[in-house]
């Protein structure tokens, strides 16, 4: 079933890459799992998935010594900077850093284990009250921040717009997040890319988020289902 769901997945990637002239090869999955064992993970991975999405920093920790080695994890939760340290020893990708502070937590305990991680700003481009993210209008200053701290790679740009009965109306905002990245390129503050990442869109809007420039996707219900307590 998992195997099929991500076929079909990828079928879909291709198809609405294609029809605004991308590559689907532009375009990264990232099976969120979060709230499933790792056994499902683990058949998800048999299958060829190899990213996967958590938001609980616990839960990274007991499945990461289940899951193959080459595995990727990103990290798309609001990060707390007291759990930097367990972040910085287990994700290959924090997706959500929305401020200095936790960048600088982040950053000391990378040092100590001398790694680079790769990050993304979190954006709330709908300046969404429920939604967490600094706003477009930081972003600038925080990336700029943000690139002064060694062990940091920040490769791009996440969100997640508010929510909206008809994924159509999701558009503008994927939108605004390609526009804000593109300026943010312009001025040189991806020094390490030559294309910021972009990660938007979710099960129900990841085709649209495609169209308008996505290059990773979070998918989770389609590809797992509907979500279960994970085993102790």
């Amino acid at each position: 079933m998992i195997s099929e769901n991500i076929k079909k997945i990828y079928k879909e990637i291709a198809v609405a890459a294609t029809r605004v002239g991308r590559s689907p090869d532009e375009v990264k999955l990232v099976a969120v799992s979060k709230r499933f064992p790792a056994a499902k993970m683990i058949e998800a991975y048999a299958a060829g998935q190899i990213i996967f999405g958590e938001n609980y920093i616990q839960e990274v920790q007991q499945k990461k010594e289940l899951l193959p080695d080459k595995s990727i994890i990103h990290f798309i939760g609001h990060l707390q900077s007291n759990k930097a340290k367990i972040a910085a020893m287990t994700c290959d990708m924090i997706e959500t850093i929305d401020s200095f502070k936790l960048g600088c937590a982040l950053n000391k305990h990378l040092e100590k284990i001398d790694k680079i991680l790769d990050v993304l700003i979190q954006v709330n481009i709908g300046d969404d009250r429920k939604k967490a993210g600094v706003s477009s209008r930081d972003a600038e200053a925080l990336l700029n921040q943000l690139n002064s701290l060694s062990k940091l790679r920040v490769c791009g740009l996440m969100t997640m717009p508010p929510m909206v009965n008809d994924p159509e109306l999701s558009r503008p905002y994927f939108r605004d997040l390609r526009v804000l990245a593109e300026k943010l390129m312009k001025k040189g503050l991806f020094p390490t890319r030559k294309k910021p990442e972009l990660s938007m869109g979710m099960s129900s809007d990841f085709p649209i988020a495609i169209e308008e420039g996505a290059t990773i996707v979070r998918v989770g219900t389609a590809i797992f289902g509907q979500r279960q307590p994970v085993d102790a």
